[in-house]
């Protein structure tokens, strides 16, 4: 097992000037990947060296649980296109096929962990599982509504869910403090927006660092268009934001009366998107949720 790179040794501690810079101070930034991904790269590792049958969909299957790998590989592949002066692939899969096995193993095996980046900031550790837990979320939503379009870009669908708060991750691996003094405001009232929120705090919103990196690591135009809130008058990113929006809301079960606020009109969107009445919608969610 390869040693893994070193931690950081300093953190973000206050806003930065402009969304520029936090743009600059993010597109090379280290991206940790989570323990259970670090641990399969390992085990197919051997499987490969050992078999030679670890393919794209193995690993792909894999770490699609996983938005921080999935957002390595994706920047990865982006770059080596760009250099190559041809079109990104859009999936997962695709990605990992142009990257090819070998060279992956070489690029993954010794990645730092959440575990370990975030040794001395267990806060943060915390808080960035609960952002994890809630892209599972959305991705799962976001596939089920697609594949009830049937829409023929659902894994990009479902991708852009996974990824859609990918800048949020981020900010809890490289600006913990910051990221804590965000969640904090938005725990103590959720009548506040998160955008006005996070702006307040960082200076900027999420949504506009994360579309501004995108751009900068040059992703494939469908993913960055269908994380874009602004186009929500598209059917496709109208279903990636409405998933997002069923995760933030339901992050605590349906029980909680926050979900119980919110529920009437995610479903009234719900049911527009996919052509049901609100009551159809509500048992289609609360299936999919089961």
């Amino acid at each position: 097992m390869l040693r893994a790179r070193a931690a950081p040794t300093t953190m973000i501690d206050r806003p930065l000037a402009s969304l520029q810079a936090w743009t600059d101070a993010f597109h090379d930034a280290q991206i940790p990947v989570l323990s259970s991904s670090a641990a399969e790269v390992e085990r197919l590792a051997l499987i490969e060296e050992e078999r030679g049958t670890v393919d794209a969909h193995t690993l792909a299957e894999a770490f699609a649980p996983d938005p921080l790998m999935t957002l390595r590989v994706l920047t990865d592949v982006s770059r080596y296109c760009t250099r190559l002066s041809v079109e990104p692939p859009e999936t997962l899969v695709g990605a990992l096929v142009m990257q090819g096995i070998g060279p992956f193993f070489r690029s993954a095996r010794g990645v730092p962990t959440v575990d370990f980046w975030l040794a001395a900031h267990p806060e943060a550790g915390a808080g960035l599982s609960r952002v994890v837990a809630r892209a599972r979320r959305a991705a799962h939503f976001a596939l089920g509504f697609a594949i009830r379009r049937q829409d023929e870009d659902a894994s990009v669908i479902q991708e852009a869910a996974l990824l859609h708060d990918f800048a949020e991750m981020l900010l809890w691996c490289h600006a913990p403090a910051l990221a804590h003094a965000v969640a904090s405001q938005l725990e103590a009232d959720h009548t506040l927006r998160s955008a006005d929120v996070q702006q307040a705090v960082l200076g900027i919103t999420l949504d506009d660092l994360g579309q501004a990196l995108m751009h900068r690591w040059q992703l494939p135009d469908l993913l960055i268009q269908t994380t874009d809130a602004r186009q929500s008058h598209r059917p496709k990113v109208q279903n990636v934001v409405l998933a997002v929006r069923l995760a933030r809301h339901s992050r605590y079960g349906w029980d909680d009366p926050h979900a119980q606020a919110a529920l009437h009109d995610d479903a009234a969107d719900v049911a527009r998107l996919l052509t049901l009445s609100p009551e159809a919608a509500t048992r289609l969610i609360m299936a999919m949720d089961g």
